[in-house]
């Protein structure tokens, strides 16, 4: 038992409870009571004074493997972006993939975050085994994880973006699709590991690997995601290509519904709002990624009145360099109230989405995203008395407003991942060197 008292809690129930002081107590990877005061019974007591407990933060879309093309293609907007870094990404392989992943988790960890996501979608022939890699890290860092098998089949002999050496045949990708079904995904109440289909985007994927996936997906009872909606370029693609909008074309492959959610969603029509939240289609939120690639902003709050669940999404370490989560929740504040004014998002609000909006896209939100007891010993406990913080009387505007917190500890399935700042299950200074010689194998 573990007992973390004497600190505020927000658990992001439904009821949005919250206490100054309180505890939240922990018996193996089970949350057992959450309450004001001091816990009544016996634990190891872990005091929390002058910090702040909320649900682990859930990551919904993230590329792993970007770790070691950061930096790259500074001025371009998405497609010109892609179109640089591609070349670079058909070097990958095993090594590359194992070493990214576990920096980026690794990373993840230090800003909150206790599940993650991961969309990866290029597997040059003949590099080794890239989504045991990817797993392995996972296992490793101590993150809960959901893999999203990813695939291309649309190169640019055939009218797509990318290069035709970085994409796969319809069936082949198919195949591998289940096969990671197969080895990796656990759908038993608790597990670490489940897996996504994850066909990449409009402009590098045939319809019929789109629809093909959806019946695969449904048929094996896993989850879809892909990319949709993010840029301007991808819109007129979508028009000129197959005479609609891309969530139109989402629409008529059986692309939209309660077991989908979608990358950006960045450039939406009241009609689609609407219709993402008639079919509770889910969006993972990227801010940051869309500011650098100059994408737009989302109409979250638009998004939330329809009734669509929205998590937060850091997005590729290449197009959003940051790579932490926590920082999100600020972000997406403002880019909010960028778009609608300042009652457009409220600070708790911005935790929501990182914490049971996330839980809702990855369909476990009665195991994920709030502190209560039953759920998942998934907890994330922030220092809010340091100089950044100091004078915020509101512990959650002090977490969303101010600077990124540190993580005094974060539990995952009750097992401690960062204590005092420090990632306790892998050396940062190792992930730093086997990340930066993953850049070097793949830049120079």
């Amino acid at each position: 038992m573990i007992v973390i008292e004497g600190c505020a809690v927000a658990t992001v129930d439904a009821d949005g409870t919250e206490f100054a002081t309180g505890y939240v107590a922990v018996d193996g990877d089970r949350i057992v009571a959450v309450g004001p005061g001091r816990y009544p019974g016996a634990g190891e007591r872990v005091d929390g004074t002058g910090c702040l407990a909320t649900p682990g933060l859930v990551n919904t879309h993230h590329h792993l493997y970007q770790w070691a093309t950061r930096g790259l293609a500074q001025q371009e907007n998405l497609f010109g972006w892609l179109t640089e870094l591609y070349p670079v990404w058909a070097r990958l392989d095993e090594e590359v993939v194992a070493a990214t992943s576990a920096a980026g988790l690794g990373w993840l960890a230090l800003s909150g975050c206790t599940t993650s996501t991961d969309h990866h979608y290029v597997y040059p022939s003949g590099v080794g085994d890239i989504m045991a890699a990817q797993v392995a890290a996972a296992g490793e860092i101590g993150l809960r994880f959901h893999p999203c098998r990813g695939s291309m089949d649309l190169g640019a002999s055939a009218g797509g973006l990318p290069p035709d050496e970085v994409v796969e045949e319809t069936e082949a990708a198919l195949a591998a699709t289940e096969e990671a079904i197969d080895r990796f995904h656990d759908p038993s109440p608790g597990a670490m590991v489940r897996i996504a289909v994850a066909p990449c985007s409009p402009f590098s994927v045939t319809a019929e690997l789109m629809s093909e996936s959806a019946a695969l997906a449904r048929r094996r009872g896993v989850r879809l995601h892909t990319h949709l909606a993010e840029t301007a370029e991808e819109e007129e693609y979508c028009r000129e290509k197959f005479g609609c909008t891309p969530v139109e074309y989402a629409d008529r492959l059986g692309w939209l519904g309660g077991d989908v959610w979608l990358a950006h969603a960045v450039h939406l029509d009241a009609e689609a709002v609407a219709r993402f939240g008639a079919t509770g289609t889910g969006v993972a939120h990227c801010p940051s990624s869309n500011a650098r690639l100059g994408a737009g902003v989302a109409p979250v709050p638009d998004l939330l009145a329809a009734g669509a669940p929205v998590g937060l999404g850091v997005d590729g370490a290449a197009s959003q360099e940051g790579g932490q989560l926590g920082a999100e929740l600020r972000m997406a504040l403002y880019a909010a109230r960028l778009r609608g004014g300042h009652e457009a998002l409220t600070a708790r609000q911005a935790l929501s989405l990182g914490t049971m909006g996330g839980a809702r896209c990855l369909g476990r939100a009665g195991e994920l995203g709030s502190l209560e007891p039953g759920k998942l010993a998934d907890v994330a406990l922030w220092r809010i008395d340091d100089l950044g913080h100091a004078g915020i009387d509101d512990p959650v505007a002090a977490l969303v407003f101010g600077p990124p917190a540190t993580v005094e500890l974060l539990l995952v399935g009750g097992r401690p991942v960062v204590e005092r700042g420090e990632l306790r299950t892998a050396d940062t200074r190792e992930l730093a060197r086997r990340g930066v010689r993953a850049h070097e194998r793949l830049v120079k």
